[in-house]
C-alpha cells in the first residue's frame, strides 16, 4: 500500500470508525510506511479534534463530512479547506516528532546537531531538542503524498500543509536548566520543545482569520507536487506567504443547509448565550449562529445528574453525593409561523 493510500485509509479510519485498527493491514505496505502508521493515525486525529474546538462555535463546526483531505473535497478551495489541511499536516508532523524524541521509532531520537554551541549571551545549546526535522519529513512524505494533479488546487493543498508544518517550528518554545555553584544559574543549557498542540491550533486560527484570497495572476497555471520531486509550492508562490494561509474561493455562508456542498446549516445548532462575564466569542455565538441566519434562540431546560457534596475521607477516598442540576441550553431554531 502507497503512502498516500494509506493515510487515506487511516484519516478515513480515524474519521468515521472508532474501531479502526492498525492491525488491519500489518501484513501489507512497505516496512519503512508502516513503521509509523500510528503516529500519523494519532496525528491526523489531532489535527481534527483541534479543528472541532477552534471552531465549535463557528458556524462551520469542522463538520467530519468535511474532514477528507483530497483535492475535490466538497468545500473545494476554501479557506476552510485551507485550515483543514493545515491542522492535519501539523497534526502528523506534531505526533511523529514527539515519538521521535521518545524513543519510539529506532531510526530517529533527539535533535542534537547544535549542542555545544553558543545560543546567547550565558546560555548554550544541549540537552534534548524536539526533532522536528524527522517529523516535517515523514508528514510531508504522508500528506503531500496525497495530492496528485498540477492544478491550482493541488498547489493551493500543497501550500497549507507547508505552512502547517512552519506553524509547528514557529511555536517551538525554548526551555533552559540552570547549571553553576550554589544554583547561581552562570550557564544555562537551552533545548527546543514543542509548543502545547493547543496553542498550534490557536496559531493556524489566527492564520486562518487572515487567510489570503489568491487571484488568477499570482498562481501558476502549472503547479506541482513536493511530494514527488516535482515543482515545490515555496518555489510557485510568492515567498512572502509561506507561512500563510491561501485559499481560492469565497464560503458560504453556511448559515443554510445545502447538501451538494456538505453544508449542514445552523438550524439545531447549541449556541452560547454568555452573561456580561463571558468571553466576547462567548457573547455573540447565538447571534453569529442563530440571529444572523435568521433563526430564533430557543432556551432549553433539563435536569441532569452532577457529583454534589463532595468530601474527602481518611485515607484516601474522596465520595461524593448525585445530585440533580438544573441546565440550561441554547439552540438555533426556525422563526415561529
Amino acid at each position: 500500500m502507497q503512502a498516500p493510500q494509506l493515510f487515506t485509509f487511516l484519516t478515513l479510519g480515524v474519521c468515521y470508525a472508532a474501531a479502526w485498527s492498525v492491525s488491519n493491514f500489518l501484513m501489507t505496505g512497505p516496512k519503512a510506511y508502516l513503521t509509523y502508521t500510528t503516529s500519523v493515525a494519532l496525528g491526523a486525529q489531532s489535527g481534527i479534534e483541534e479543528c472541532k474546538f477552534q471552531f465549535a462555535w463557528e458556524r462551520w463546526n469542522c463538520p467530519e463530512n468535511a474532514l477528507q483531505i483530497s483535492t475535490h473535497s466538497r468545500l473545494s478551495a476554501t479557506r476552510e479547506t485551507s485550515f483543514i489541511h493545515a491542522i492535519s499536516s501539523a497534526g502528523v508532523m506534531y505526533t511523529i516528532t514527539k515519538n521521535c524524541s521518545m524513543g519510539d521509532f529506532e531510526n530517529c531520537g533527539c535533535d542534537e546537531s547544535v549542542n555545544g554551541k553558543t545560543g546567547g549571551h550565558g546560555w548554550i545549546w544541549g540537552g534534548c531538542s524536539d526533532n522536528v526535522d524527522f517529523g516535517e519529513r515523514i508528514s510531508k512524505l504522508f500528506v503531500d503524498g496525497l495530492e496528485k494533479g498540477k492544478d491550482a488546487r493541488a498547489l493551493m493543498n500543497l501550500h497549507n500543509n507547508k505552512a502547517g508544518r512552519l506553524a509547528v517550528r514557529a511555536t517551538m518554545k525554548r526551555t533552559c536548566k540552570c547549571h553553576g555553584i550554589s544554583g547561581s544559574c552562570s550557564v544555562q543549557t537551552c533545548w527546543l520543545q514543542l509548543a502545547d498542540f493547543r496553542e498550534m491550533g490557536r496559531y493556524l486560527k489566527a492564520k486562518y482569520d487572515r487567510a489570503l484570497k489568491m487571484e488568477t495572476g499570482e498562481r501558476p497555471a502549472r503547479a506541482g507536487n513536493s511530494a514527488d520531486g516535482r515543482r515545490a509550492p515555496a518555489e510557485a508562490l510568492p515567498a512572502r506567504l509561506e507561512t500563510e494561509l491561501v485559499f481560492l474561493e469565497e464560503s458560504p455562508d453556511f448559515c443554510a443547509r445545502n447538501a451538494s456542498l456538505g453544508v449542514l446549516g445552523t438550524e439545531g445548532r447549541e449556541c452560547l448565550q454568555g452573561g456580561r462575564e463571558a468571553a466576547q466569542g462567548e457573547r455573540r455565538g447565538c447571534r453569529r449562529l442563530c440571529g444572523d441566519c435568521g433563526l430564533r434562540v430557543e432556551e432549553r431546560r433539563s435536569e441532569v445528574l452532577a457529583s454534589c457534596n463532595c468530601r474527602f475521607q481518611w485515607c484516601c477516598v474522596v465520595r461524593c453525593d448525585q445530585c440533580r442540576q438544573a441546565v440550561t441550553k441554547h439552540y438555533c431554531a426556525r422563526p415561529r409561523g
